[in-house]
């Protein structure tokens, strides 16, 4: 039996795997996919600290505006608009357009 305490960041991780190619989420969203539905700047700060991106899809979440907000991946914001707009995902002056189209809720 494995008794290893994870970590908030890897499971804030393992849940951005989750998120499909072609969508995005929020960090309210994300936060309330891993059970702490107020921690949605810890969500936030924990998505910055991404040691593996893009290939853990930071680039995947958004404001709950739908702006961009930031990317610490390489590259910078540029990136990360490259990387959605390679998915499919529509960004208009840093933002998703038609918004609720690419929106991913977890599943209940």
């Amino acid at each position: 039996m494995n008794n290893k305490k994870i970590s908030f960041d890897e499971t804030v991780f393992a849940a951005l795997k989750q998120i499909p190619l072609g969508r995005v989420v929020t960090y309210k969203i994300l936060a309330q996919a891993i059970g702490r539905p107020l921690a949605a700047r810890a969500v936030g700060n924990a998505v910055g600290r991404n040691p593996d991106a893009p290939k853990v899809p930071c680039h995947r979440v958004v404001c709950a505006d739908g702006r961009l907000g930031g990317y610490s991946g390489q590259g910078g914001v540029g990136a990360k608009i490259k990387l959605l707009k390679s998915e499919g995902i529509e960004i208009r002056r840093n933002k998703v357009e038609n918004f609720q189209k690419f929106l991913y809720n977890f599943k209940a």
